[in-house]
């Protein structure tokens, strides 16, 4: 595993940032913060390691090959093939081969050394970065460091956000953290951990006890704990990371873009992709769709390039038909949604439930294990029955107290807990929010969560979070 949560909070990160603030002159900075990421890699993927550092070096030497040569497209397409070929064999391979052997009845057996921990976001940032070489959007960084401290830099590696390297090319040859963004990155990380400790962890207990029961003990009432537990886990888990991870490059003067903007607030799967991991879906707006021909080709090649990017989106989460459904799922709502344009023009009141139904019934998708289960599971959230005593004394077991009130915060938070977010980011317009009692007021509030998590992660069991695995 990665640093245990204590060992980073309280340990790792205070040390890197002490040295980063006294190390004086940008590469003594820079170089702080490649060791540092290798050690944080190393120490949960001490093999894996070597795959990012050799692919950091085939990546740099591919994009000055396209600053050097006349053959920019053949060079271009070879550092594509490589990446995803890496990709395909770590993440898809034995994917592939069980699918095979299921259709077939062969029994091919593959083996292959395990899934290295956040290798879809280092791939895609890499392919990022020789692509927009190519296309002469930045200039070609012609030292192998700073290449590496892009690909490899700790806050983001394991889970995002997907950073373009135009975005913090700057800051790698000059960058400086104010107080006050200091300040407002810790603010930023410590929101980013309550919510994954305090929220997400007691979400997941809940959908994880559903989703691991057996069906025929999952009722009604448990089913929509299980469907809506999860959804409050997968947001305030994947939100509360990149949170932490905004904080931290702050912290070390970098800015990274917004990932989340409440996207359990929109009234339309469009806009739910706007507002939903915004580095994944923005990257496969422009390397992806756009080069298929985005909308540009009339009716019936914008809906098959819809679907394409779709099936990707899914399939990159996963090697499962449970993702790719989830990602078809998404991409056939938005195509209805651009089939039927009436519903554009429906108040945001009508169609924000069916919305967030939508998006609520594919997170069972996403979560099951096999698509059987995950139709089961669906099933039994539309199919009436009546409220048997086991049935029944299941559900009730899951609403303990603690849930309770965390539910009902992850509820008031998903869509409309602005406040928070200025609180979080520091962002407030009017001058309540930069009066001294106020940010006095909300440093000491940051204190007592970031003490209340490090109790709760002091007495419970390593739980990582879910975009690790992807």
């Amino acid at each position: 595993m990665i640093f245990s949560s204590l060992g980073f909070i309280s340990v790792f990160l205070p040390v890197v940032f002490l040295l980063h603030c006294l190390i004086p002159g940008i590469s003594g900075k820079n170089a702080l913060l490649v060791m540092a990421s290798l050690l944080f890699y190393t120490y949960g993927e001490p093999i894996f390691v070597v795959l990012m550092v050799c692919s950091a070096g085939f990546h740099y030497i591919v994009a000055r090959a396209l600053a050097a040569v006349s053959h920019k497209k053949t060079v271009l397409c070879l550092g594509i093939a490589v990446n995803l070929g890496l990709l395909a064999y770590f993440k898809y391979m034995a994917f592939l081969v069980e699918s095979w052997n299921q259709l077939s009845g062969m029994e091919l057996k593959v083996q292959t050394p395990g899934l290295p921990v956040g290798i879809s976001f280092f791939t895609f940032q890499a392919l990022s970065y020789v692509i927009d070489v190519y296309r002469g959007r930045i200039q070609v960084q012609k030292e192998f460091g700073k290449v590496l401290l892009y690909l490899a830099f700790f806050p983001q590696l394991i889970a995002g956000p997907i950073v373009k390297y135009r975005d913090i090319s700057q800051a790698l040859d000059t960058r400086k953290a104010s107080l006050d963004q200091v300040f407002i990155g810790m603010r930023r990380f410590i929101c980013g951990l309550g919510k994954k400790v305090l929220i997400a962890n007691t979400m997941g207990q809940a959908a994880d006890a559903v989703f691991c029961a057996p069906l025929g003990e999952v009722g009604l009432c448990a089913a929509w704990i299980g469907a809506v537990s999860y959804m409050l886990q997968i947001y305030y888990d994947f939100s509360g990371y990149s949170d932490m991870a905004i904080g931290m490059g702050n912290m070390f003067g970098f800015q990274f873009q917004e990932n989340f903007h409440y996207p359990y607030g929109a009234s339309s799967i469009k806009e739910f992709w706007r507002r939903w991991h915004i580095s994944l879906s923005s990257w496969f707006k422009e390397y992806v769709y756009i080069p298929l021909g985005g909308n540009r080709k009339g009716k019936a090649r914008t809906i098959w390039n819809k679907l394409i990017v779709f099936s990707l989106t899914g399939l990159w989460h996963g090697a499962n038909w449970t993702f790719l459904l989830w990602g078809l799922y998404h991409g056939c709502f938005l195509v209805l949604e651009d089939m039927f344009p009436f519903i554009k023009k429906l108040p945001k009141a009508v169609t924000y439930l069916p919305t967030m139904l939508v998006v609520c019934v594919g997170f069972v998708m996403f979560r099951a294990d096999t698509v059987s289960q995950g139709v089961r599971l669906v099933g039994q959230m539309f199919t009436y029955q009546s409220f048997e005593s086991q049935d029944m004394a299941f559900a009730i077991r899951l609403l303990t107290p603690w849930f309770l009130a965390m539910a009902s915060v992850g509820l008031f938070g998903m869509a409309s807990a602005r406040p928070f977010v200025l609180w979080a980011k520091g962002e407030g317009r009017r001058e309540f929010w930069k009066s001294n009692p106020v940010q006095i007021a909300l440093s000491i509030g940051s204190i007592g969560i970031l003490i209340w998590c490090m109790a709760r992660l002091s007495g419970s069991a390593y739980n990582p979070f879910i975009y690790f695995r992807f």
